[in-house]
């Protein structure tokens, strides 16, 4: 089973599970902890290969979004969370999505940060260089250029660092597999944006998160129950880089619940 962490607040109060995205940790989310302890039992997950969770798969060949889903609800079972609200950053958000298509049950809410709901151009132009290289650059030298291609103002820079500082953890092998995801990726999401949103949700995007922002503008556009709300002057990891605003929109957020 996945490794994880538990703030609790009390019996009652209810539980807020974090979900990093590929190449992070549950440690991207130090800038939460004491804004949702306060009035949230909060959960941590490192997924697999990621974090405290690194080497518990190395005998699996190949990932996929449904797997990586279920290891999350396992968590949640064994800990007897019988529902919660969900926090995801970047690929994070997709696994929320999958989540709530599972097991909707388990899924109260959803809040959901530099959310992926379909690659642009450019970003299948580099995920597709990305597969190419894989095979002859360090696996470093391809996650240090995508961070300043997503996150490439000076502005950016504290993001990134946590961005690739992370991702620094990573077994090669573990890279390669979690990157051979993006050949599933595409169907997945093309699903997600065809199905009505059936959670209330929380799209938090920066104004400059200019790969993703666009499609989850039009999506929001046509979900009731999905909001969305841009920090300006902000890249694609707006829990680090705009923490205390994100906080605040996300508490509020929950508040209603």
């Amino acid at each position: 089973m996945l490794k994880y962490k538990i703030y609790k607040k009390s019996i009652d109060a209810q539980w807020v599970t974090f979900i990093h995205g590929a190449g992070g940790s549950s440690k991207i989310w130090f800038k939460q902890i004491k804004a949702f302890t306060a009035n949230y039992n909060v959960l941590l997950i490192d997924l697999r290969g990621h974090g405290e969770s690194k080497g518990m798969f190395d005998t699996v060949k190949q990932y996929s979004f449904r797997c990586i889903s279920e290891d999350v609800i396992d968590v949640l079972d064994f800990l007897k969370i019988k529902q919660s609200h969900f926090v995801g950053i970047s690929l994070g958000t997709i696994i929320i999505r999958n989540i709530a298509e599972i097991q909707p049950s388990l899924v109260k809410s959803m809040i959901m940060a530099g959310a992926i709901l379909k690659f642009n151009l450019m970003s299948q132009i580099l995920m597709r260089v990305g597969y190419i290289l894989h095979r002859v650059l360090p696996h470093m030298a391809i996650y240090k250029s995508f961070a300043l291609i997503i996150l490439p103002r000076r502005k950016h820079k504290s993001s990134r660092n946590v961005f690739v500082n992370e991702a620094k953890k990573l077994f090669r092998k573990e890279f390669i597999r979690w990157y051979k995801l993006t050949s599933d990726v595409n169907p997945l999401l093309r699903s997600f944006r065809r199905k009505k949103i059936n959670k209330p949700s929380l799209f938090i995007m920066g104004g400059e998160d200019y790969m993703f922002l666009s499609a989850v503008e039009l999506f929001v556009q046509r979900n009731f129950l999905a909001q969305l709300n841009v920090i300006p002057d902000c890249g694609h990891i707006v829990n680090v880089q705009a923490a205390d605003h994100f906080n605040r929109i996300s508490l509020g957020f929950l508040s209603e619940f």
